[in-house]
């Protein structure tokens, strides 16, 4: 492994969104960080965008670790099945801190309010000199452009002023992404 990024948080949708591009993405992330000896922290479901990414990574010998919630486990979620490690917390926000702790940065694949919830989390950590571990965005379809119009109307606004307090990084295709991380 070239980076110094020896793990990640991939935070995706539990759904697999309207078009198969997002599913084939995060196949392609969860094969190649486990190719790159790089180790996932996720959700821990077997569903959706976050089951195909652990998925692919444990069938190219992968190291998976799972972060769920009692809440989520009550809903009869699956827990996916022959990950490394799991664990079970209190709450989301206890979730989030785990996920934090574990990695050394985030890859945000398509998603919806949890997702957008976690990634503005480290943004906001990031923003108030927290942390500056890195955001690395799945541009799939060009899934985030609405996020990154919406943060150039924060800034033209006067909300968003410091642009360079942020470690994000955007690709267009999981080799991209691969390679920023691996790069980092």
């Amino acid at each position: 492994m070239a980076g110094t990024l020896k793990s990640v948080a991939v935070y995706c949708g539990h759904q697999y969104g309207n078009n198969p591009e997002y599913a084939r993405d995060a196949k392609k992330i969860g094969q190649m960080l486990a190719e790159h000896g790089i180790k996932i922290v996720f959700g821990g479901g077997d569903v959706g965008l976050m089951g195909t990414v652990a998925t692919a990574a444990l069938a190219a010998g992968g190291h998976v670790t799972g972060i769920t919630t009692h809440d989520v486990l009550a809903k009869q979620e699956p827990m996916h099945d022959g990950i490394d490690a799991f664990e079970v917390v209190n709450g989301v926000n206890e979730r989030k801190q785990k996920m934090f702790d574990l990695s050394d940065g985030f890859i945000i694949l398509p998603g919806g309010t949890g997702t957008l919830n976690e990634l503005t989390d480290i943004m906001t950590m990031q923003q108030i000199g927290e942390t500056n571990k890195p955001l690395f965005f799945m541009n799939t379809l060009h899934f985030w452009g609405p996020f990154g119009r919406l943060l150039i109307h924060m800034k033209n606004a006067g909300f968003f002023v410091r642009p360079e307090d942020y470690n994000m990084h955007s690709a267009c295709t999981p080799e991209e992404l691969i390679n920023k991380v691996l790069n980092y």
